[in-house]
């Protein structure tokens, strides 16, 4: 066995080195305010397609999904196909509510709809929560991979990321992300890409050896995983079809980072494009990655290939990299791996920065903010919430987590769901008002935290999270407004355009 050598760690550090220089070329022209935040329009639609794919799945897919199909089976897959539900949903109802309204970010919607600086800001606050988490396990999952293949202490991996990551962040505003991530999305499409061809190359009986293995081993679908369960919170794959559907529209719909892509343009042919485009390559990378894991359980577990050091469940993938494929060739995709976590921490990092200005600072601030000020206080939120998440993530790094791709999404589920809730909630119904939205806003949280941490996991599933969210924040949203509008003895009508109903003439 060979191992990482000291051919790959160059070839990692020049490439880490190009593409921060990358990043801050695309940063060189002084950008400020809302500009800093949504790009300058001369992004191609394109370009943000690709930086959507490298937010949502970047190295927790590169790494967790291979690991989970050589593990067990191609059940979590189904997941991808969660798109199909939630990229139709989203461009048939809430792109065009976004376009026509001009939204600054995600919450600025929620103030336009229900006319409450309040439910903006609490937006805010759970977005930023939930984005802290993000960033800190999409730091800790390929540093302690790559500590375990360098023997570089992983607390110091964690730190040069997180540095890194706030340079950007901090430089460059949205545009200088946007290209970046694409860049890392382009190279990590590749890379993937390149690994499957070289994996079956090197496998007896080539990719007919992996297909075997998913129709006699039942390494497709185990034996016990049904794809329907009459108990809709129990797992199945048509639950894991609709929660990871609802899951990823609760992205889409409510999650800055990406809704940020959204504000870069008014066009709604482009929008759609963007989400066609980012449906298509999640779905493809998905299939390569669970090839990939399939391919690795033959390779060592059927063909008796001796297994390389730290082979445990989310660090397979990364150790057949660093032991089977060329010198040269591992370090570009392990530092792929670093670079893509450094890419999307530096969307998070802007995507925080840009909620915390406009969604907090700016409306709880007594004057109007400049925009000299707006990218200022963006600036200094990126440094402080940065070296939080590093914090975080060292944390994390000496703690023990099976599956990182099930941990994230058991978490989006818990603060994204609840979320989308309010969304749903304001674009879907005339009747709800702000009282109603806090009211569901609040039982959904209340449900959600017993459930989370009170009832185990084999009782509920961690995909049933967003359907139950938005279930509570409905059941409760709707009949609170009701009652709120019948108190007062007076109709609220919602703000032109906020609703998915065509106003009367």
């Amino acid at each position: 066995m060979r191992g990482f050598t000291w051919i790959d760690l160059i070839i990692l550090i020049v490439y880490l080195i190009a593409v921060l220089f990358a990043g801050l070329h695309f940063s060189k022209r002084e950008m400020k305010g809302k500009e800093y935040f949504k790009g300058d329009g001369t992004i191609p639609w394109w370009v943000t397609s690709v930086s959507i794919f490298a937010t949502l799945l970047s190295p927790i897919s590169f790494l967790s999904l291979a690991g989970n199909a050589y593990a067990g089976s191609w059940l979590l897959w189904f997941a991808q196909l969660g798109m199909l539900l939630a990229i139709p949903l989203t461009i048939r109802f809430f792109l065009p509510i976004y376009s026509r309204l001009k939204i600054d970010t995600a919450y600025h919607y929620l103030e336009l709809r229900f006319g409450s600086k309040g439910l903006r800001v609490l937006g805010a606050v759970m977005f930023i929560v939930y984005q802290i988490g993000r960033m800190s396990i999409i730091m800790y999952l390929p540093c302690m991979v790559l500590s375990k293949l360098t023997a570089i202490n992983v607390n110091i991996l964690i730190v040069v990321m997180g540095v890194i990551a706030i340079i950007y962040s901090y430089t460059g505003g949205l545009k200088s992300v946007l290209w970046t991530d694409f860049i890392q999305g382009a190279v990590l499409l590749a890379g993937v890409t390149f690994a499957l061809i070289f994996l079956f190359a090197n496998l007896e009986g080539g990719p007919a050896a992996v297909f075997r293995a998913l129709s006699e081993q039942q390494k497709f679908l185990a034996a016990d995983e049904p794809l329907f369960d009459p108990n809709l919170l129990h797992s199945s794959v048509f639950l894991l079809i609709v929660g990871a559907g609802f899951n990823t529209m609760g992205s889409y719909v409510s999650s800055q980072d990406i809704v940020q892509r959204f504000t870069t343009t008014t066009d709604t042919k482009k929008l759609n494009k963007m989400m066609l485009a980012n449906g298509a390559l999640s779905i493809f990378i998905a299939t390569v990655f669970y090839l990939i894991g399939t391919g690795l359980y033959v390779f060592y577990q059927v063909q008796g290939h001796a297994l390389p050091p730290a082979a445990q469940q989310d660090q397979i993938f990364a150790s057949w990299i660093a032991f089977e494929l060329p010198v040269g060739i591992t370090g570009l995709l392990l530092a792929a791996i670093y670079a893509a976590a450094q890419s999307t921490l530096s969307t998070g990092l802007n995507a925080v920065s840009s909620s915390w200005t406009l969604d907090i600072q700016a409306r709880l601030s007594k004057k109007e903010l400049s925009f000299e000020s707006q990218t200022r206080i963006g600036r200094w939120v990126s440094l402080i919430v940065g070296i939080f998440a590093i914090v975080v993530s060292v944390i994390l790094a000496n703690g023990e987590i099976t599956s990182a791709y099930e941990w994230f999404n058991g978490f989006m589920g818990l603060v994204l769901g609840i979320l989308f809730g309010t969304f749903i909630l304001g674009a879907f119904t005339r009747t709800a008002n702000t009282f109603g939205a806090a009211a569901g806003f609040i039982a959904a949280s209340g449900v959600m935290i017993y459930i989370k941490y009170f009832v185990p996991a084999a009782v509920v599933s961690i995909w049933s999270y967003s359907l139950i969210s938005v279930a509570v924040s409905v059941a409760v949203g709707l009949p609170a407004s009701l009652l709120w509008r019948t108190g007062r003895r007076r109709r609220e009508k919602p703000a032109p355009g906020t609703t998915i109903y065509r106003e009367k003439r």
